[in-house]
This record gives C-alpha cells, structure tokens and sequence, in this order.
C-alpha cells in the first residue's frame, strides 16, 4: 500500500465500484434462479458442492467453514435448517468426540443433482458467453492474482 496516497484512482474506484456491484448482481441472480428451479439456496448449493465434491459425501464442519469462508456458527445453523429438510446429516467423528461430519443425504445429492445443470447454464449465459477466448484468459489470470493474494493474507 502506498501510505503517502492510501486513495484509489479514479479509474481504481470505477473498477472496484463496478466489481462490488457485479458481485451483488451475479449472487442475487444465482439465488434467484437456484429458488425458482429448485429449491435451494445459494448457501445450500455451496454445502452440497463441498460435499459432493468428496468420494465418501462427508466433510468435517471444521473444514466445510473454511472452504466456504464461512464462521464455524454460520455453518453450523445452516446445517441445522439443511438436516431440517432432509438435505445433510451429522456424523460424530471417531477419531475426535468433539468433532463431526457434514454428510450429504440421498436427498441432498438429487436436490444437487437436479439444480446443477440450471445452475450451469445460468453461470454460462451471465459470466461466459459475452467473453472471447482472450478475455476469458485475463479473467481467469486476473482471478487468479486475487486469489493467490488473498490466500497470502491468510497464511
């Protein structure tokens, strides 16, 4: 950061500007469509990704909050509403009698399974169709050096 002038540009703050409100737009557009075609949420979308994305559908609470980015509460009462409806279950973890396991539900993975290709197609016509092959490149570049510089800050 450059402490002698901490401000943005002009043009830094039209960019970041615009990035805030496609970020609003694009999630407000994902969960709106997620609803209407099945159900879920975006969140719940999020969990089930995160467990469908494991071999055995199970991944400890711990973990699922920090692949998501989520507080460990935020995860944990939103389990509670997914197990409420059929979605996940719980697992006490042997290993560790304080620990447990997010598990998906034979219901969850149909849940999943029926919103994905929607959820595809919604992502392709929002993000990726107006984008040639080029600006497809410096995005994900682009995505890339922020994340990379997010994921530095953590460390």
């Amino acid at each position: 950061m450059d402490v002698k002038d901490p401000w943005l540009s002009t043009e830094q703050q039209s960019v970041w500007r615009q990035w805030l409100q496609v970020n609003a737009r694009l999630q407000a557009e994902l969960h709106r469509g997620l609803q209407a075609d099945s159900g879920l949420s975006l969140p719940d979308f999020e969990v089930l990704v995160q467990l469908t994305d494991t071999p055995a559908g199970r991944v400890r609470v711990t973990d699922l909050a920090d692949a998501l980015e989520w507080e460990r509460s935020r995860v944990s009462h939103h389990i509670k509403r997914m197990e409420r409806r059929g979605l996940v279950g719980r697992e006490e973890c042997a290993e560790d009698g304080r620990g447990a396991f997010v598990v998906i539900t034979p219901e969850g993975r149909a849940a999943i399974e029926r919103a994905a290709p929607a959820h595809a197609a919604t992502v392709k016509s929002l993000v990726f169709s107006t984008l040639t092959d080029e600006e497809l490149t410096s995005l994900a570049a682009i995505t890339a050096k922020v994340a990379d510089r997010l994921a530095a800050g953590h460390a």
